[in-house]
């Protein structure tokens, strides 16, 4: 397979996001709960994750024939191609199921092992976040960038609480109550997705969370690198898509939250 020209898929990739967004977002009121499934403890899912995901899936079969799927609901399987796409389409259920209104569709492109595309596009507020290997970081058409905020006692934290994976919780409250006296504040949105963007175009200067999937993270952490921001796992190393855990922030912030992160965790 030729390489594609990124930006023209990044385009084509956010016309799908929206489209997407457009459908869970008729669904809205008509989610019942008899129509609500359990995959897992606290961990919900939906006939709207569902067909949303088909319809993704389907509509970058068009723009990228031949490439791979890594998707929350299996619609596609795992497959091992040059190019897959990393799909979440619906970041954030918890929220849709009660209608409060942050969450995302969330899918980016791999090339190898490398993210070439990523877009998120939260629905309720129609901001469409994204970046192509080779371009800029951007919303809505315009060219975002993290938070320029030094000072770590005035930065503005994100974090999501963990909902099944309760072994490392003594740590993460540890850290929660660290980060509460020694900066501006911690928001929990209910999805990494919009965390990672809104690190990326400066509301948050930081962003940390553990036992995330892929899905969670692909697009909006690409997007942080590409609008000048720091993104590791918990012990600054690169594996923040698969190992299940990740820092982001501004280049001021995470410096800081990767010290206190690898203080209170005890495995760094």
């Amino acid at each position: 397979m030729e390489t594609p020209d990124y930006q023209i898929l990044c385009n084509g990739v956010c016309n799908i996001a929206r489209e997407a967004g457009n459908y869970i977002l008729q669904q809205l009121n008509n989610i019942t709960h008899t129509e609500i499934e359990q995959k897992g403890h606290h961990n919900y899912v939906t006939y709207v994750d569902k067909s949303a995901e088909e319809l993704i899936v389907n509509r970058l079969k068009d723009l990228l024939p031949g490439s791979g799927f890594i998707t929350e609901e299996n619609t596609a399987g795992h497959d091992q191609q040059l190019f897959r796409w990393v799909i979440d389409p619906l970041d954030g259920t918890t929220n849709f199921i009660h209608k409060v209104p942050v969450f995302c569709v969330s899918i980016a492109l791999m090339e190898g092992d490398t993210v070439v595309v990523g877009v998120v596009y939260e629905i309720n507020l129609e901001e469409c976040f994204y970046a192509w290997k080779g371009g800029k970081a951007m919303l809505n058409g315009k060219e975002i960038s993290v938070s320029p905020v030094k000072d770590f006692d005035n930065s503005l934290l994100a974090t999501g609480f963990p909902y099944y994976d309760y072994g490392r919780l003594d740590d993460y409250v540890t850290v929660f109550k660290h980060f509460m006296k020694h900066t501006a504040g911690l928001r929990r949105l209910g999805s990494a997705a919009a965390d990672l963007a809104y690190v990326a175009c400066g509301r948050f200067e930081g962003f940390y969370e553990y036992g995330l999937n892929s899905w969670d993270v692909a697009a909006g952490s690409f997007i942080v690198e590409m609008a000048g921001g720091v993104v590791t796992d918990f012990t600054g190393g690169s594996n923040h898509l698969f190992g299940r855990e990740l820092i982001a922030g501004n280049p001021h912030a995470h410096p800081e939250m990767k010290k206190v992160i690898g203080k209170y965790f005890g495995h760094i």
